[in-house]
C-alpha cells in the first residue's frame, strides 16, 4: 500500500480511516448515553444518577485525557510510535462496552436490588465509568497521527473529515433515540464494539510507518506549560459555548415555531454543521486556522446576541452553522500547532480535558439548564466563546512577541 502524498500533501486513504475511528467514537457514545438512563433505572438506581455519572466522568476525563496524550507521547520516544498504546486502549473499550449489557443479562436486575452488599449492587455503575474511562486511553493518541497523515498547513483540510464523519453520526441523535432502544442493549452494544474494533483493525493496516525519534533531541524539548494553559482555557472556553449556544438555539426555535418537538430542524442543522466542516477546513488553510477560528468566534457571537432580539431567521442560523463549523473543526490543528510535535498528544489531551472540565462543571452548576432564559444562555455563550476568542488570539501573541521580549531579558 502506498503511503506518498497528494498535491495537498494529505494521505487520503489514512485519514478516512481516521474519520471512521471518529465515527466510530460518535457512534458508541451516542449508544451510550442513550442507553444510560434506562439501564440504571432497570437495575433500581435514580435518573438523577445518570447525570451524577457523566458529571464524575467528566472530571476524571479532565485529568485523564492529558495524563494519556503525554503517556502517549512517551511511548511515542521510547518505542519509536504511540500505536500499541492506540491499540491496547481501543480493544480494551471495545470489550468492556460489550460488558456493559454482559452485566445487564447475566445479572437479573431484581438479583441486584435483594442483594445489600454495595459491590454488587454498584457493579453496573462501575462497569459504566470504566468503559468511559478506557476511551480516554486512545482518544488523543490517535488524533495524533494526524501528524503522520498531513503537513501542518493542511492539517485543517484534513480533520474536517473527521469532524464530519463525527458531526453526521451525532446529528441524528435527536431521532435516533427510539430505533436503538428498539434494538435492545445486548445487540446495540455488541454492533458499537464490533465497529470500534473493525475500525483499530483497519487503522493497524493502513498506518504508515513512522520515523525512528531522535530521543537525544527530544528530551531537550521543555513542557510548555504556558501554551498548555490557553489550550486547556481554549478547550473550557468553547464547550461553554457550545452548550449555551445549543440550548439557546433550541428555545427560541420552540419559541418561533410554537412546538416542544424541534427534533427534525436540530437534525437538519447537525447535518449543515458537519458539512460545513469541509468548507471550514479549505478556508482554514487559506487564511490560517488562528484567524479562520478567531472569525468564526466574533460571527457566533454577534449571531447569538442578535438572535434572542430578532429570532432563529435562516440567515442567522447559516452563519452559526459555519462559524461553529470553523470553531470546532479548527480546534485540533490548534492544539497541535501550539505546542512541539514531541508533545502532540499532550496538547491534544488538554484540550479534550478543558473541555471535559468545562462539561462537568457545567453539569454542577447549572443543574436546571431548561430554566435558564434564552438572554442568559446568549450571553453565557458569548462570554464563554469570548474567553476561547482571547486564548487563541493570546496564543499568537506568545508566539510572536513573548519570545522576542525574553531574549532582550
Amino acid at each position: 500500500m502506498t503511503t506518498s502524498k497528494s498535491h495537498l500533501n494529505i494521505l487520503w486513504v489514512q485519514v478516512w480511516v481516521l474519520a471512521g475511528v471518529q465515527g466510530a467514537i460518535t457512534l458508541t457514545w451516542l449508544i451510550y448515553n442513550i442507553y444510560l438512563p434506562q439501564l440504571l433505572t432497570q437495575f433500581g438506581f435514580t435518573v438523577s444518577l445518570a447525570a451524577g455519572l457523566v458529571i464524575v466522568e467528566n472530571l476524571l476525563g479532565a485529568v485523564l485525557e492529558p495524563l494519556m496524550g503525554g503517556l502517549s507521547d512517551r511511548a511515542r520516544r521510547w518505542v519509536g510510535t504511540r500505536f500499541p498504546f492506540i491499540l491496547v486502549g481501543m480493544i480494551l473499550a471495545s470489550a468492556l462496552f460489550i460488558a456493559i449489557p454482559g452485566v445487564v443479562s447475566l445479572i437479573p436486575p431484581t438479583s441486584v436490588m435483594r442483594w445489600h452488599s454495595p459491590p454488587q449492587a454498584s457493579l453496573l455503575p462501575i462497569v459504566l465509568v470504566a468503559w468511559a474511562l478506557s476511551m480516554t486511553i486512545f482518544r488523543s493518541p490517535v488524533m495524533c497521527l494526524l501528524w503522520i497523515y498531513a503537513t501542518p498547513a493542511q492539517l485543517p483540510l484534513a480533520v474536517s473529515f473527521v469532524t464530519l464523519t463525527g458531526g453526521l453520526i451525532g446529528a441524528f441523535r435527536p431521532i435516533s433515540y427510539k430505533f436503538i432502544l428498539s434494538l435492545g442493549p445486548l445487540y446495540t452494544f455488541a454492533i458499537g464494539s464490533f465497529v470500534m474494533l473493525g475500525a483499530a483493525a483497519i487503522l493497524r493496516l493502513v498506518n504508515p510507518p513512522e520515523t525512528p525519534v531522535d530521543t537525544h533531541q527530544t528530551a531537550t524539548v521543555n513542557l510548555p506549560l504556558q501554551k498548555l494553559v490557553l489550550i486547556f482555557a481554549t478547550g473550557f472556553g468553547v464547550a461553554w459555548g457550545i452548550r449555551f449556544l445549543m440550548d439557546v438555539l433550541g428555545k427560541v426555535l420552540k419559541t418561533q415555531l410554537n412546538t416542544d418537538n424541534i427534533d427534525i430542524q436540530m437534525v437538519w442543522i447537525g447535518i449543515a454543521i458537519a458539512i460545513a466542516s469541509i468548507p471550514a477546513g479549505i478556508l482554514a488553510v487559506k487564511i490560517g486556522n488562528s484567524q479562520a477560528m478567531l472569525c468564526g468566534i466574533c460571527a457566533i457571537i454577534l449571531s447569538l446576541l442578535i438572535m434572542i432580539s430578532v429570532g432563529a431567521q435562516i440567515p442567522i442560523i447559516v452563519v452559526i452553522v459555519a462559524s461553529f463549523s470553523l470553531i470546532v473543526n479548527g480546534a485540533i490543528p490548534f492544539a497541535l500547532g501550539l505546542v512541539p510535535q514531541q508533545w502532540a498528544g499532550l496538547g491534544i489531551g488538554t484540550y479534550f480535558g478543558g473541555f471535559a472540565l468545562a462539561m462537568s462543571l457545567f453539569g454542577i452548576i447549572f443543574p436546571q439548564l431548561p430554566k435558564i432564559t434564552p438572554f442568559f444562555g446568549a450571553v453565557g455563550g458569548a462570554l464563554a466563546f469570548f474567553l476561547a476568542g482571547v486564548c487563541i488570539a493570546g496564543s499568537g501573541i506568545f508566539e510572536t512577541h513573548i519570545p522576542q521580549i525574553l531574549k532582550q531579558i
